[in-house]
């Protein structure tokens, strides 16, 4: 993992090949407990193409110097996140 919040991804790889690939992020809160939100693609493996756009949130604890994956929330599909924005709308 990493020691700086700012250095958090959610991409991954398997030797050279991207799998999956971060679209942008946003720290949503830095400390001893991060909260960063990703837009991201994974790759179709089948297809060799990326798939849809998807969301995820993570939660990262700082131990030992480095920051440690908790917790994660994904938004599967951009109908799904228009969903999360219009409730948290009418909430607030």
């Amino acid at each position: 993992m990493a020691e700086n919040v700012n250095d958090l991804t959610i991409e991954y790889r398997e030797g050279d090949q991207l799998l999956v690939k971060e679209l942008d992020k946003e720290v949503l809160t830095k400390g001893a407990w991060a909260t960063v939100m990703y837009k991201y693609q994974e790759l179709d493996r089948k297809t060799q193409d990326f798939g849809p756009v998807k969301f995820a949130i993570r939660r990262y604890q700082k131990r030992n110097g480095e920051y440690q994956q908790k917790s994660k929330f994904t938004i599967s599909s951009v109908d799904q996140a228009n969903k999360v924005i219009d409730i948290l709308q009418k909430w607030l």
